[in-house]
């Protein structure tokens, strides 16, 4: 069950050891410029943006206004209007990148990779479409073609995030695999689309990680040990997981009128869902022993 005051501490306690070094870590351009506090601390926004995507609404004004400012006024008591509060979103995105990578999970050596699409419009727009013309692009995935970004995801058997990078939508599935993988380890287990001798062999030579996919109709099989081909079979676990992180934490809509404000919803929804008590996960006795 969701908790305001759970997350509020949570992300409180990284705020304050976040913004110091953050502070630091600015360029200056030697001019001395007044730094006026908010009436909203950085906690107290990055909470409020994480709580939208554990709520049941699916607009952020109406969260904001029908559900902040009246019911949760005693909580954040220096809340702003609703035009003010988006006039500071853009400049929560870093905090929420950092933010993210300190909730991600702990690589076990049996993860999941897939990729997912990212729409920022319909395909009947694409013509008229300005907000990301120059950032987004058609791609096509195993049911139609669309307009926007593929977001990569890596996760462990219990469901929890370990990985994300967005690419453009006509990205190469493999493109980004080996800076997704970074610093994990043991068998990760993928879809078709991402079959490669090469990738498999950089894998194995430069972190020891396994590539475990399926093969394709015209492929010759390959003999493959019982334990991988019974956790291969569960990859739907990795697509439980981008169910929920679409149509619980809404990371894809479109109604995106900035870049960056993208990036912010979609970081938080990410965090929301790393917050999430019960994900998906594979029973203990699936996992069987090399």
């Amino acid at each position: 069950m969701f908790s305001l005051e759970a997350l509020f501490c949570h992300v409180d306690d990284f705020c304050r050891g976040f913004e110091p070094l953050f502070q630091q870590q600015l360029l200056s351009d030697d001019q001395s410029r007044r730094r006026r506090s908010r009436r909203l601390s950085l906690s107290e926004t990055l909470t409020i943006l994480i709580a939208f995507h554990s709520s049941a609404y699916r607009n952020f004004k109406a969260f904001y206004t029908q559900m902040v400012k009246v019911h949760w006024h005693s909580a954040f008591p220096g809340l702003v209007s609703y035009q003010r509060f988006v006039e500071w979103m853009p400049s929560t995105l870093v905090p929420l990148c950092a933010y993210l990578r300190h909730c991600f999970g702990k690589c076990t050596g049996t993860s999941f990779i897939d990729s997912t699409s990212l729409k920022v419009c319909h395909n009947r727009r694409i013509s008229r479409h300005r907000v990301f013309k120059d950032l987004a692009a058609r791609g096509k995935t195993s049911v139609d073609w669309f307009f926007g970004f593929k977001l990569h995801l890596v996760i462990n058997e219990q469901g929890e995030l370990l990985n994300a990078i967005v690419i453009p939508g006509n990205t190469d599935d493999r493109q980004p695999v080996a800076d997704l993988l970074t610093g994990l380890f043991g068998n990760v287990f993928g879809d078709r689309g991402y079959i490669s001798q090469a990738l498999s062999t950089q894998l194995r030579q430069t972190s020891g990680i396994h590539l475990v996919t399926k093969v394709r109709r015209k492929m010759k099989n390959r003999l493959m040990r019982l334990s991988d081909r019974l956790l291969l079979q569960r990859r739907g676990l990795i697509e439980s997981v981008i169910g929920q992180l679409k149509h619980i934490s809404q990371i894809e809509h479109s109604r995106h009128r900035s870049p960056i404000n993208f990036a912010v919803n979609l970081m938080a929804g990410l965090i929301a869902y790393c917050h999430q008590p019960k994900k998906p996960s594979l029973v203990a006795d699936t996992l069987l022993p090399a």
